[in-house]
């Protein structure tokens, strides 16, 4: 499991996917969202702005990115 520490108050869900490492460019993060790979908290996600924060997880091709303030 991947942590994302975070420096403000949120970071949104493409920010997090690179920060990850779990996609290369924004426009990978872009596609996978926009084709419903992509989970927050067991819900798919479809907006690459949505704003995670402290305690939100995200499941992407088998992996988990918990984000912790």
């Amino acid at each position: 499991m991947e942590t994302i520490k975070l420096r403000e108050d949120y970071i949104k869900l493409g920010q997090a996917l690179k920060a990850a490492g779990l996609v290369e460019s924004g426009v990978d993060a872009k596609y996978a969202i926009e084709d419903g790979l992509v989970k927050v908290n067991g819900q798919v996600a479809t907006q690459r702005g949505k704003k995670l924060v402290d305690g939100d997880e995200v499941v992407f091709e088998g992996q988990t990115i918990k984000i912790v303030k």
